[in-house]
């Protein structure tokens, strides 16, 4: 089993009425529901608020040293995303276009360092 990210760019998303946005959670909720009935959900999330950065942090001499705000300027910014934990990318696949279906627009698929593999590098 590998460990697969399914995100999508808050960018990607179209103009939705707030109707529009409660039925695509309702069907991206039902599929997160049937990725645990198939016991491959590990998390997801809506998002992160692009308005709510708290600060970034860059390595100094050692020490870390805080700054308010994004590291970057940039539109790009993550809408949401799920991990699943799946046997290949087949089945990330899978997921990923279920949940783009469920919510109408694209969704990107990552696949972590296998578990093992990083293990033996400790």
């Amino acid at each position: 089993m590998a460990l697969y990210l399914i995100a999508f760019n808050d960018e990607w998303t179209p103009e939705l009425t707030l109707e529009e946005l409660r039925e695509r959670g309702t069907a991206a909720r039902a599929v997160i529901a049937e990725a645990r009935a198939a016991g491959v959900f590990v998390f997801s999330d809506g998002g992160l608020d692009a308005s709510t950065v708290v600060c970034n942090v860059v390595p100094s001499d050692g020490s870390p040293v805080f700054t308010d705000g994004p590291f970057v300027e940039s539109k790009e910014h993550l809408g949401g995303f799920a991990v699943v934990d799946v046997a290949d990318d087949e089945e990330a696949r899978y997921w990923a276009g279920r949940i783009a279906v469920a919510v109408g627009w694209p969704q990107e698929v990552h696949r972590f360092p296998h578990r093992l593999a990083m293990s033996t590098d400790t």
